[in-house]
């Protein structure tokens, strides 16, 4: 969401007649958009205000984004010029223009809990780009018990089908080979709008708009994955089969602590609705270790869980305390604990991935290749693993390409002759 925002800005502010220059370097403005999702997060966003402050003593200092919005005065105490938030980020950008001309400071935060409108912005990047981001949905209101992104983004907000169809389009025209849609909790998707209106709705219009353009889900909630979503995912042939299902813990106990809407059973369910339907589709997944209360069986039956889940690959986080969270009130796991505890879930999560690259080995498939890195042209796979080959110039093509290999980072493969695979 904040590269899609961010992105946003960027296209608004060179249609404005600015001119984009390096974060490292001197301008007349700088602008950090900040993340909460984690403390570290918050201490990274510090960093870049106090950074951007050096670089320039006389420069506007802009900030926005969830940090901005949950915390306000502490960002206004950095120094800085503008503090706004995760709302209308046009009018932020105004804010920045007229505080190089007046030099005044200005905090604008609203409150995220009384939104109701969804904002529109340009969808895609800056410069030619390969794949492009989608903007379908803001806000949460799921309140699990250790995120504040609820109080940042407010409630849930959808963009209208036709919208949707519209910028897909759009994308399709100025040469963007895939789509990824994005949001804060995609599958509330269409709560807010009238009518019976769902996820699957939305990517059924989105793969429609752009028959060409391969179509990537953000992050899922798992109980998004029933048998109706799977009939009608499985007949779309520009869907790519990766399906990242928020997954947290492996353990019901701690499930019901975080307050998520399902426990294990149902989370299982989805993973083999998922495998019945697609060919061998990566299963992705987070994980939280050392939340309040876990205790050591606990976290053994998250370990044993993971493994009958078999994920393509894992997200693994300590537990990071966020104040006024339910979460930041319980019994806290000493740090020690949750970072051995995060190794151990590393280490099983690694064996998994090598173990599902592995069973790529020997497959025929359409990677989309993005760049070159060190003679070889790199891209990813509709599974989302990505692929390294030795060629010529293959920038933003979708070529079939045999797996010959596991490398150290990535599927090693040799590109077919035009016609096979």
């Amino acid at each position: 969401m904040n590269q899609y925002e961010t992105q946003a800005m960027e296209r608004s502010l060179v249609e404005r007649g600015h001119t984009l220059v390096d974060f490292e370097g001197a301008a007349d403005a700088y602008i950090i958009n900040t993340c909460t999702v984690t403390a570290v997060s918050d201490k990274k966003s510090r960093q870049m205000i106090r950074r951007a402050r050096r670089q320039n003593e006389e420069a506007v200092v802009a900030v926005c984004g969830c940090y901005a919005q949950t915390k306000p005065a502490e960002a206004a105490g950095l120094r800085v010029d503008i503090v706004a938030g995760t709302g209308d980020h046009m009018a932020f950008l105004d804010l920045v223009e007229r505080a190089v001309e007046e030099r005044l400071p200005h905090l604008q935060v609203d409150n995220a809990l009384g939104r109701h409108d969804f904002e529109i912005l340009p969808a895609g990047g800056m410069a030619e780009r390969t794949r492009a981001m989608l903007k379908v949905e803001d806000g949460c209101t799921n309140f699990c018990a250790y995120c504040i992104i609820p109080y940042a983004r407010g409630p849930v907000r959808s963009l209208p089908l036709a919208a949707a169809a519209e910028q897909a389009a759009s994308l399709c025209a100025a040469g963007y080979r895939e789509i990824t849609l994005t949001g804060i909790e995609i599958s509330s998707y269409g709560r807010d709008l009238p009518g019976e209106v769902g996820l699957m709705d939305l990517i059924e219009t989105v793969c429609r708009a752009a028959p060409s353009v391969r179509v990537r889900l953000g992050s899922l909630e798992p109980r998004t994955i029933t048998e109706d979503f799977c009939r009608r995912a499985a007949v779309l042939p520009n869907l790519c089969p990766h399906f990242h299902l928020s997954m947290q813990s492996g353990c019901d106990a701690t499930l019901r602590r975080m307050n998520r809407k399902y426990d294990t059973k149902r989370y299982l369910e989805s993973v083999e609705l998922l495998r019945r339907f697609f060919s061998r589709p990566a299963v992705t997944t987070d994980l939280i270790v050392g939340f309040p209360g876990e205790t050591e069986e606990e976290f053994a039956q998250t370990l044993a869980f993971i493994r009958r889940c078999a994920f393509a690959q894992m997200h693994i986080f300590p537990y990071s305390i966020r104040s006024g969270t339910p979460a930041a009130k319980m019994e806290q796991v000493s740090r020690a604990v949750k970072l051995e505890r995060a190794g151990r879930a590393a280490a099983v999560a690694e064996a998994l991935r090598q173990d599902y690259l592995a069973g790529c080995v020997g497959e025929v498939y359409p990677v989309l290749y993005e760049q070159q890195n060190a003679g070889l042209w790199t891209g990813h796979a509709p599974n989302y693993v990505e692929v390294a080959v030795a060629g010529e110039n293959l920038h933003n093509q979708i070529v079939s390409t045999r797996i010959t290999g596991v490398g150290e980072d990535c599927l090693m493969g040799e590109p077919l002759p035009t016609g096979e695979g």
